[in-house]
């Protein structure tokens, strides 16, 4: 086999590639978590849940 088939061979083998796309997927969901515990863990977000739980349970 030549060079430059087995060159061309390697350059599109994608093995390990699902193993990064997971590696991203776990960083984006752990990112989204991190800004969700943020907002939720904000004052005003505190309040408006406070109430609208304290309005649905009068």
């Amino acid at each position: 086999m030549s060079l430059l088939k087995r060159l061309v061979r390697r350059l599109r083998d994608d093995r390990g590639m699902t193993t990064a796309e997971y590696a991203v997927g776990t960083l984006a969901a752990v990112a989204f978590a991190g800004i969700l515990l943020k907002v939720l863990t904000s004052s005003h977000v505190q309040a408006a849940l406070t109430a609208l739980i304290d309005r649905a349970l009068k």
